[in-house]
């Protein structure tokens, strides 16, 4: 894919440069504590809240948390913003970060995967804290246990 976009003039880069640093990034070996330390800077705008240290600017922040709303989880991505209401992004390791603005920054991992690559419990853990807590951006306030009872 990459040598076909630099042959139509997409990729203007070396490609060999520009998989390697992909590749690497794709390789980053984290745990969820990584994961949730991560998805709190992200929260506070690019400021760490155990520290108030500047990790990053806040445009950088809210340009991640807009691209992880429309497609963190692949082409889930619509119907996790329902269900959850939270900027997420999944990883095909099990894996889900989570943002709750202002608030806090969520991990969780589960290795069984959905046919979009992402996790089932983890996608359905999201969706129930969500609710408990009143986390959804778009705040629907609706109950976990509503799916239930109602299906």
């Amino acid at each position: 894919m990459a040598y076909f976009m630099k042959s139509t003039g997409i990729i203007e880069d070396n490609v060999n440069s520009l998989l390697d640093v992909y590749f690497r990034l794709c390789s980053v070996e984290v745990n969820c504590t990584n994961i949730a330390r991560m998805a709190a800077v992200l929260s506070f705008d690019g400021r760490a809240p155990w520290s108030n240290e500047r990790m990053f600017v806040s445009k950088t922040a809210r340009i991640v948390k807009a691209v992880m709303t429309t497609c963190g989880m692949y082409d889930g991505s619509g119907e996790f913003a329902v269900d959850v209401g939270l900027p997420g992004k999944s990883g095909v390791g099990g894996g889900i970060m989570a943002i709750s603005p202002q608030r806090l920054g969520i991990a969780v991992f589960g290795p069984g995967l959905d046919v979009k690559g992402n996790s089932l419990a983890g996608w359905k853990l999201l969706e129930c804290l969500s609710d408990e807590l009143d986390l959804s951006i778009f705040s629907s306030r609706r109950g976990c246990a509503d799916d239930v009872a109602f299906g």
